[in-house]
């Protein structure tokens, strides 16, 4: 009779038990990751506490300047804080943060996506690579001197284009334009789309070099002309990240301060052209009257500034909203 031996089971290989609070788990096991875990929770907490502690300052010195305020503060067209009694409003300071910043994106937005997508797909290494290098330096250069580069260059020829939009445009209304000095509101659009371009066109040239090489070549594969590899293959996967420089951009236009003061003629009124010298933005009117204003002045500027903050905030929130709507865009889920 055959008699079948078996051999035992080999014991296991030690190893390193888990630790019972089942940090294993979560992958923290050495020191070094724990320190970096705080690390990290306290960065973040610390940001919420620092956004907190601005919103709650400039919530309470907002509202010893609303207190005192004998205009309505959101409709109102007049800035007198210093009056007796007090008055004060933002529409007119609201329209033109919005209306100058609009046209920044309008401007810039498409330039900045031709440019990295000529980078990163059309323009040959020895080339592109110089490109994107003053791309770069652009990003750095200071505020002010975007802001004597467009009272010096931009603003004294600009009249020519000013006469096209009159003569093809005029009739709107809109684009009408009354031989004044060319120092409005779509001046101050035009120069805060030249400062935001490196911005959006750095982050959308990032994205577009993660696009998966396989999807090009696939979409190669099937006939497809490069322009079609680019809207088919390249834009969706790059829509998010587009977006999300493009709210970069428009966070930078939004507090624009001394290259805005530089190039408007500020007034409290609001133009039925956009061509008329005047208007105002919040930036703009808190840097160009915080020093000469009294205690009150001050609260007001605040005020005015807790607006900008509130506005930057819905614009950010916005742009998280419209990133997590299309997820099945962004590189992680490719």
């Amino acid at each position: 009779m055959d008699i079948t031996t078996q051999k035992p089971a080999a014991p296991p290989a030690p190893g390193p038990s888990a630790p019972a609070d089942g940090s294993a788990a979560r992958g923290v096991t050495r020191p070094g990751d724990r320190i970096f875990l705080g690390l990290s929770r306290g960065s973040g907490i610390f940001v919420l506490v620092l956004m907190a502690a601005i919103a709650a300052f400039l919530t309470y010195r907002a509202t010893l300047a609303l207190s005192k305020d004998e205009a309505n503060f959101f409709t109102s067209f007049e800035w007198n804080p210093s009056g007796v009694p007090p008055e004060f409003g933002i529409a007119v300071l609201a329209f033109g943060t919005v209306v100058s910043s609009v046209i920044a994106m309008v401007i810039a937005v498409p330039v900045a996506v031709a440019i990295a997508l000529f980078i990163t797909h059309y323009a040959p290494r020895r080339l592109g690579g110089p490109i994107g290098y003053v791309i770069d330096l652009l990003a750095a250069v200071p505020s002010i001197v975007y802001g004597l580069w467009g009272a010096l260059v931009l603003v004294p020829h600009l009249d020519g284009l000013y006469g096209w939009l009159d003569d093809y445009l005029g009739w709107t209304g809109i684009l009408e334009w009354n031989d004044g000095a060319p120092r409005s509101l779509f001046t101050v659009g035009i120069l805060l789309a030249v400062m935001i371009l490196p911005i959006i066109t750095n982050v959308s040239r990032e994205v577009f070099r993660q696009v998966p090489r396989m999807h090009e070549e696939a979409a190669l594969a099937l006939g497809a002309t490069r322009w079609e590899v680019i809207r088919m293959s390249v834009l969706p996967f790059g829509r998010s990240g587009v977006i999300s420089a493009s709210m970069l951009g428009l966070g930078r236009a939004l507090g624009e301060t001394m290259a805005v003061a530089m190039v408007l003629s500020p007034s409290f009124t609001i133009n039925a052209s956009l061509l008329d010298p005047g208007g105002g933005t919040f930036a703009q009117n808190i840097a160009s009257k915080f020093n000469e204003a009294t205690e009150m002045g001050r609260d007001a500027l605040i005020a005015s500034g807790l607006v900008l903050f509130v506005i930057t905030l819905l614009v950010n929130g916005a742009a998280r909203l419209i990133i997590a709507r299309r997820k099945e865009y962004s590189g992680a889920n490719a």
